[in-house]
């Protein structure tokens, strides 16, 4: 199945491939309320990216990111490892317990940066029986994740809890990149790798929640089903169900009722 090229409304989907220009990782930093819609392109050199923050006045789980550059390069120049110990980083501290922290939302800009870049189309070892997977998948797992953690849910969760989302500027500072990440994690929905392609959907699931990005979900809703009726991953599968119904679409049909006791996710 093809996506479609352009959504409600005339809007194209994006597939350039990722560059973050430097002012909208700046505005991150230093003014995380004035940030550019950013847009991603194509950069000579995306090692540059990371030179361009002060990772030391940014903080993960951990205090001072001081130790999250070495890791993002890691994720073009390591061994098979050092990438896998690069993602681990990225699960843990950057995005620690699904937390966001000030260096969360640069760290995704870069991701996104090089996520088409040939050096990460390679298999990396990871999980307690160390299987190899796809570090894309694991990169697309990471933005899916933090995306989840600016959706509508958790805002209403922000706001049960008697709180406003908009008091965190790490909360905007990853919603407001929500377009830029669509634009890359899109480029992917017709990957040839299969596992790489459900990780892609999976990821632009939440993503969608951007009010500047719902008109693309009647687009992906076929798409989403198609890949739902045929993946056995049972997380991209709930992740699926979920998304489709948030969007109003039917799901009873593609749901096993004997699966799933709750809404929460099968991990």
């Amino acid at each position: 199945m093809e996506f479609p090229e352009s959504g409600r409304g005339g809007s194209e989907i994006a597939s350039a491939k990722p560059h973050v220009p430097a002012g909208c990782v700046k505005a991150l930093i230093f003014e995380v309320h004035s940030i550019p819609r950013c847009h991603v392109d194509s950069p000579s050199d995306p090692l540059a990216l990371i030179k361009q923050i002060d990772w030391a006045s940014l903080e993960h789980a951990l205090g001072p990111a001081v130790d999250t550059p070495a890791a993002l390069a890691d994720l073009l120049n390591g061994a098979p490892e050092a990438q896998a110990g690069a993602v681990d980083h990225l699960n843990d501290p950057v995005h620690h317990q699904n937390s966001l922290y000030s260096a969360t939302a640069p760290a995704a800009l870069y991701v996104a940066v090089i996520l088409s870049d040939p050096r990460t189309d390679t298999l990396v070892p990871g999980g307690e029986e160390v299987q190899w997977h796809p570090l894309r998948q694991a990169l697309l797992d990471w933005l899916g994740s933090i995306a989840d953690e600016v959706g509508i849910d958790a805002e209403a969760t922000w706001l049960r809890s008697g709180f406003s989302p908009e008091e965190s500027p790490e909360f905007t500072a990853v919603r407001v990149i929500r377009p830029a990440l669509f634009q890359t994690v899109s480029a992917f929905f017709q990957d040839a790798n299969p596992i790489v392609r459900e990780a892609a959907i999976a990821a632009a699931i939440p993503l969608l929640d951007a009010p500047e990005l719902t008109g693309h979900q009647a687009d992906l809703a076929p798409f989403v089903r198609s890949v739902l009726a045929t993946t056995s991953n049972r997380v991209y599968r709930h992740i699926a169900v979920r998304g489709l119904g948030a969007w109003g679409q039917e799901t009873a049909s593609l749901v096993d009722r004997t699966e799933y006791f709750s809404d929460e996710p099968p991990f």
